[in-house]
């Protein structure tokens, strides 16, 4: 039986679309998160197949659901696919238009996004139970992106968690992480669905899929 010194819930995020809120920009931006615990089973198969993709000639160096080919897509899913048990995915789709003027500047419409969507994956947890949640981002070039993200992620945390419940913020190149380009994915599949673009993809995650939130879809602001 797993005890609060052994769980630790882990939390991998990936954003789609960009934060441009001029008519150049994309009309959503998609911030999603997957969670799960150990073991992580899809890890040992995505490492096969890239280096099985290797020895067929390819300079394959990591996944990447918008750059990679087609057929390297459709192997990454059916991986994926096939180790959802276990696995969440949660995704918060914002309509960027309706984000009122005062939330646009990066350093407020970052921790907004990810505080609300933190909230919404804790609260299926019993948070007590775990010794410690570790949140995983890619690593962030800009400095001031960094602290917006930091900011959404330890404010949120530091209000809903047990004072016996440890936290941290780790930002890893996706490169170096096989779960995050899992969450590269997952966020992928669902900001090409909602752009009517590709429901396939969607298609093979759907099974883990616990919330798609339109989060403006009523007006521009958030829930507190």
């Amino acid at each position: 039986m797993s005890t609060p010194q052994s769980r630790f819930l882990y939390i991998f995020l990936d954003e789609a679309g960009n934060l441009d809120f001029s008519r150049n920009g994309t009309k959503y931006f998609v911030l999603g998160g997957i969670t799960k615990e150990r073991p992580f089973h899809a890890y040992k198969e995505l490492t096969e197949f890239k280096y099985n993709q290797v020895e067929r000639g390819t300079a394959l160096e990591y996944f990447h659901a918008s750059e990679n080919a087609q057929a390297v897509r459709n192997g990454v899913f059916d991986i994926i696919e096939k180790n959802l048990a276990g696995v969440a995915v949660d995704a918060i789709i914002v309509e960027k238009q309706k984000v009122a003027a005062t939330l646009r500047a990066e350093e407020q419409f970052i921790p907004k996004v990810l505080g609300t969507l933190l909230r919404e994956i804790l609260q299926h947890y019993p948070l007590a139970e775990f010794a410690e949640v570790i949140v995983f981002t890619d690593s962030l070039p800009v400095q001031r992106k960094r602290g917006a993200v930091e900011k959404g992620v330890k404010m949120t945390l530091a209000a809903m968690l047990p004072s016996t419940v440890r936290y941290r913020v780790l930002h890893h190149a996706s490169k170096s992480n096989m779960d995050l380009q899992i969450a590269d994915y997952c966020t992928w599949a669902v900001y090409r669905k909602w752009n009517g673009q590709d429901a396939r993809s969607f298609q093979r995650v759907r099974a883990a899929v616990r919330r798609e939130w339109d989060v403006l879809q009523t007006g521009t602001g958030f829930p507190d």
